[in-house]
């Protein structure tokens, strides 16, 4: 048997010792021609467009029916075409959504909105990278319109942590002080479960959102 050089033998320790990129590990939930393994509730809905999810009225919700996810990485790479338009990625969703508010009352969406119309609160409760009027964004990390944004929400637990282009925004944990409800279109105080249905939203006539991945990756312990 032919004797196998050190160097080789040094490489191949080396290339063992590497360890494997959490980019190698996602899983696409969504497969770039059509909306398998989803269903939409509510008024609109989303159109295929090049490979791309583009919301087309609403507010309805898109949701992903054949698991839930808790202890995971999901990845949302969206982008917006216009500062008012107004979307959003649910998580912890509890049950299988009959319309999209069950989602807002029991289950967290994290939030895209650069530019409130008039009207609506303009506060880092309600902006991108906020869990909706509950925690707020800590600073701002968003894209101009017309570029593409990556969102990845780390489930760990009863822990909610957003970072947006690589910026941590929020770090949210279940039962910490939230702000008193105000408005009844916000989200019904109370817990959500560690494991939920996740969505996307479509929230209204004009706002033109288009997202070419959500993926997922298990949480890395």
């Amino acid at each position: 048997m032919p004797r196998i050089p050190r160097t080789a033998i040094l490489c191949i320790a080396l290339l063992a010792s590497v360890p494997v990129l959490a980019s190698d590990t996602w899983r696409p939930l969504f497969n770039g021609q059509d909306v398998e393994g989803w269903q939409h509730v509510g008024p609109g809905g989303f159109e295929i467009e090049n490979g791309l999810l583009k919301t087309a009225g609403g507010m309805g919700l898109l949701w992903y029916t054949r698991e839930k996810f808790g202890n995971v990485v999901l990845r949302v790479v969206y982008k917006v075409t216009h500062p008012e338009d107004n979307s959003g990625v649910f998580i912890r969703i509890a049950e299988p959504p009959p319309d999209p508010w069950y989602a807002v009352h029991h289950g967290y969406e994290v939030q895209i909105l650069e530019r409130p119309p008039e009207g609506l609160p303009d506060d880092p409760y309600h902006k991108t990278g906020a869990i909706y009027s509950l925690s707020k964004a800590e600073t701002t990390a968003a894209k101009p319109p017309g570029e593409w944004n990556t969102l990845e929400i780390t489930l760990d637990g009863p822990s909610t942590v957003v970072t947006l282009n690589g910026v941590e925004v929020n770090h949210y944990r279940e039962g910490q002080p939230v702000p008193p409800r105000q408005r009844p279109y916000e989200p019904e105080r109370g817990p959500r479960p560690d494991s939920g249905y996740i969505g996307l939203q479509n929230h209204h006539v004009g706002a033109e959102v288009y997202f070419k991945e959500v993926s997922v990756r298990p949480l890395e312990k």
